[in-house]
């Protein structure tokens, strides 16, 4: 399959898993919050090791083989990295979004429903795994993005729980909290397609295309995944999900790349 299809299905397959991940809330056996925040931490964690181990590293082979050693393979990766989190953090103050416990963010927008509002607030999480994917795939085919595509995949199960569960928690039926959570996984492909693509199309743009990828989940890690897993007091556990999740990531990346 060429790297456009590669990038397409795997970032499809790693948003699947969001819906997966949600089935829990269709038969009642809710997990506890403590479970929630280590679930939560797990995936910060193997979206850390993604980001350099999958990201990074790579990028910065990729820019050496362009401009040999020296200082300008670092700057290209560390400038991609800013740039990618700076993209996150734009269209998070520029989009009308909520998050479950901090409430709404970004500019006004009343005649967005609440429902439309987290949708917005998890697309924008969700789009740079699966820009990530789509890079992984159009940079070295199934080498390059199967590790990515199982360790987001694996880390969006425990997402789509978590939103299912906060939807729940506002007065969702259990089949619309399902529904949405399942909903928020299909913007990864959209983001596959596009990183594929761009790497496909313009190699020269692939160590800016991994660290820009590497960058927005950064962002993404710092400012939603973390605050969040340490606001009801079980950092502790949250913490051990993350080293879970880091090294699990770790050993799929050495094993499968």
């Amino acid at each position: 399959m060429s790297p456009l299809t590669l990038g397409f299905f795997g970032s499809l397959a790693a948003g699947a898993m969001t819906a997966v991940g949600a089935v829990p809330v269709l038969f009642g056996s809710t997990p506890s919050r403590e479970m929630r925040d280590m679930l939560l931490g797990f995936a910060a964690g193997v979206m850390l090791a993604a980001s350099f181990f999958s990201l990074i590293i790579p990028a910065l082979e990729a820019a050496e083989k362009q401009f040999d050693n020296g200082a300008a393979p670092a700057a290209i990766v560390c400038v991609a990295i800013l740039l990618g989190m700076a993209a996150v953090a734009v269209m998070n103050e520029l989009l009308p979004h909520e998050h479950f416990k901090t409430g709404r963010e970004g500019p006004a927008s009343a005649s967005l429903r609440r429902v439309w509002l987290f949708i917005i607030a998890i697309t924008i999480h969700n789009f740079p795994e699966g820009l990530a994917v789509g890079v992984g795939f159009g940079a070295d085919g199934i080498t390059g993005g199967l590790p990515l595509a199982l360790g987001i995949g694996l880390q969006n199960a425990p997402e789509g729980l978590a939103v299912a569960v906060a939807l729940l928690g506002e007065g969702y039926a259990k089949g619309r909290a399902w529904g949405i959570a399942a909903l928020t996984g299909l913007v990864e492909p959209i983001g596959g397609l596009l990183g594929a693509g761009i790497i496909a199309l313009a190699e020269p743009l692939l160590p800016w295309g991994l660290a820009f990828a590497a960058g927005a989940m950064l962002f993404v890690i710092s400012h939603e995944i973390i605050p969040e897993t340490h606001r009801c007091g079980y950092q502790n556990k949250a913490t051990l999900g993350l080293a879970i999740g880091l090294v699990l990531m770790l050993f799929l990346d050495v094993w499968l790349g």
